[in-house]
């Protein structure tokens, strides 16, 4: 390649790494010949999407000719009548990632700044240095958040706050007062963004934040998804709520027809399935006491995890123990990029899946 094309390369994407997901079940099972492998390393629902979602794209499945509808307007319809709010503040993304940069890319600059807590998503610097804005991570306090460490670190060129609840990597959670209080504190000129991608796994329902809580905030953006406890993560569908004004900025940039059309449907449909969501959580719940109690008998220390996915203490390089699942058909997340080193992510599964784990992490201690 011309090495004068490489000067054309914007400065702010020189350094990145690219995010690195969990590797495919696929892979794995090519690559040391075995099958019946299982990941647990995405957060994906184990008992995947509702019967009745898997119905209805089997029938709009014939209609994958046309465009969708690019304003979603039967989900925007559906999300708004769920959680009562206004279709008018909702923006549609590929999967709430897509949300992530529509808010940076309408807000930053080479000028700015972003506030964001260490062992926070791996998404938000990247989108920040690639639009050349300065990241300003802020030390956690028990594995997640420190609102007011947060707070103080806010400079005059800040113009984004990323808060994730429950947070990933680490499951932390924060009550709903908290985040009141931080708003009530935050200037009215820096956007607060809150990612929910996993408020539905929340123990604390009382202590959730509403989506109508945009009505007295007018600078936050909450973003939410159905990839996880909805079962839609192969599809990429998830939205964000914001004052009027806001949406109607985000809007200008999303990509036409950026949720495709068997995505819209699934994701209405999902929305509506609340038997299928209550099995799901129950199921998550049963199942995260059972590796709690696992983990506890082993002596491996974990963090309470408010998610469908628990951080534990492997005891060693947690890139070495994930290396050693692998033959073994088990796909865990090695927490290495967050600066963990000690720490793997595991998904919570099925029962049959846990109990793999479980054997196939003692194994590999031998």
């Amino acid at each position: 390649m011309d090495q004068d094309l490489f000067k054309l390369i914007n400065p702010s994407i020189e350094g990145l790494t690219p995010y690195e997901p969990g590797k495919p079940i696929e892979d794995l099972e090519r690559e040391f010949g075995i099958n019946k492998a299982i990941k647990l390393a995405s957060n994906e629902n184990p008992l995947g999407p509702s019967p009745k979602v898997i119905e209805s794209i089997n029938k709009e499945v014939f209609n994958i000719h046309r465009y969708p509808d690019g304003n979603g307007f039967r989900l925007k319809e559906a999300i708004a009548s769920k959680f009562k709010i206004k279709s008018s503040s909702l923006t549609l993304g590929n999967g709430s990632n897509d949300i992530i940069e529509f808010v940076a890319r309408c807000f930053l600059n080479t000028q700015s700044s972003v506030v964001f807590s260490q062992y926070a998503f791996a998404v938000y610097p990247l989108v920040i240095k690639s639009l050349g804005a300065k990241p300003i991570e802020v030390k956690a306090k028990d594995w997640g958040h420190h609102l007011q460490a947060m707070l103080e670190a806010v400079e005059e060129d800040t113009k984004i706050i990323f808060i994730a609840n429950p947070n990933n990597p680490t499951g932390t959670f924060i009550k709903k007062r908290e985040i009141i209080r931080f708003l009530e504190k935050v200037p009215n000129n820096k956007i607060v963004f809150l990612d929910q991608a996993y408020f539905e796994y929340s123990d604390y329902e009382e202590e959730d934040v509403t989506l109508d809580i945009v009505n007295n905030f007018e600078n936050l953006v909450i973003s939410r998804t159905f990839s996880k406890a909805y079962g839609l993560a192969g599809l990429r569908v998830g939205y964000s709520v914001s004052s009027e004004p806001i949406a109607n900025y985000l809007n200008r940039i999303r990509q036409p027809f950026n949720v495709n059309s068997l995505a819209l449907k699934a994701a209405e449909i999902a929305l509506s399935d609340d038997e299928h969501l209550e099995r799901c959580l129950s199921s998550n719940k049963k199942e995260k006491i059972r590796l709690y109690n696992f983990f506890q008998n082993n002596n491996f220390e974990y963090i309470d995890s408010l998610a469908n996915f628990i951080c534990f203490n492997c005891k060693e390089k947690s890139r070495e123990v994930f290396e050693r699942l692998l033959p073994k058909g088990v796909i865990a997340r090695s927490m290495e990029v967050y600066k963990m080193q000690d720490h793997l992510r595991l998904t919570i599964g099925t029962p049959n899946e846990n109990d793999i784990f479980m054997n196939k992490l003692i194994q590999s201690y031998e």
